[in-house]
């Protein structure tokens, strides 16, 4: 049997795929698999914010078509990059355990304190970042993470605010200089884990070694209250959940008409993951409405 795996181009994309392709491997060496890398419409955008281009659906279109067509048979995607929606012919297939879901503070080289401005990619980190450094400008940034690290380190930024999981799966850890923790900053949907996607129909019984049952329920979770939200990459709304034998508790994130932020949380039975994150979502939502009139 072979299969062929589409990624990124990205260093960091590459060693996302490479890390289940050995999950497979190992469970089933007798399969060989192939890498196959592009550059999506997004990776080649740089020049704009994500939001004014199209989303997160620009990081998948190209793989997406690749899958469609048979030139790939699975796709390896950063969970957090995916669309709030996916079409039905494209399944997630499988969840890998979950990768430390912080967000991190990076500084330049040699840099003692935070100086400048703070580069970040989306709202939701931007929001957050205003409540934790009042007074602190934060300025978009665009660029895989190895890009923006370049950009850090020539002085285009005072900081960078990335995900913990990317910088730990690059082996770059010892750049990290603050993790914010979960009630500092919510993370986005899906950070720290990886998405296995397929076509609708195949025969998954390949990734047996790949998925985790508690990372996909949290997956899941987290992703009904962002789809319940219609969260997308210029929507602010964060999510994370935590899977605890049979139980979860999910965090959700919301940012009201007038711009202000509210938290709530969610707990029950694991199998009931997606139904509590989205009356989460319905709650904070309707509480905020309440608050408006």
């Amino acid at each position: 049997m072979k299969l062929i795996v589409g990624s990124r181009g990205s260093r960091l994309a590459v060693i996302q795929s490479e890390l289940v392709m050995k999950a497979i491997a190992d469970a089933h060496p007798e399969i060989e698999l192939s890498l196959l890398t592009m550059k999506t419409t997004g990776d080649r955008i740089l020049d704009r914010p994500l939001d004014k281009i199209g989303g997160k659906g620009l990081f998948v279109k190209e793989l997406d078509a690749a899958l469609r067509d048979g030139r790939t048979d699975l796709t390896v995607h950063s969970c957090k990059d995916l669309p709030a929606d996916l079409p039905a012919d494209l399944p997630l297939a499988a969840f890998t355990r979950r990768e430390d879901p912080r967000d991190a503070l990076v500084l330049p080289l040699g840099a003692p304190e935070l100086r400048g401005p703070i580069g970040c990619s989306s709202l939701r980190r931007r929001l957050q970042l205003e409540a934790l450094f009042p007074g602190v400008e934060t300025v978009p940034v665009r660029g895989n993470v190895i890009t923006r690290l370049e950009k850090l380190d020539r002085g285009e930024f005072g900081a960078l605010v990335l995900a913990a999981a990317g910088l730990k799966r690059l082996g770059l850890e010892e750049r990290i200089c603050r993790y914010f923790t979960v009630e500092e900053m919510l993370p986005a949907a899906g950070q720290g884990i990886l998405a296995v996607q397929c076509r609708a129909g195949t025969d998954t019984a390949f990734l047996k070694g790949v998925g985790d049952p508690e990372a996909a329920a949290c997956a899941l979770a987290e992703r009904a209250y962002i789809q319940e939200l219609d969260g997308g990459c210029s929507s602010p709304v964060a999510a994370h959940a935590v899977a605890d034998g049979g139980s979860i508790a999910i965090t959700g994130l919301y940012v009201d008409g007038m711009g202000r932020t509210s938290r709530g949380d969610a707990s029950g039975p694991l199998e009931q993951g997606e139904a509590l994150a989205r009356s989460l979502a319905r709650r904070l939502k309707e509480d905020a409405a309440w608050r408006e009139k």
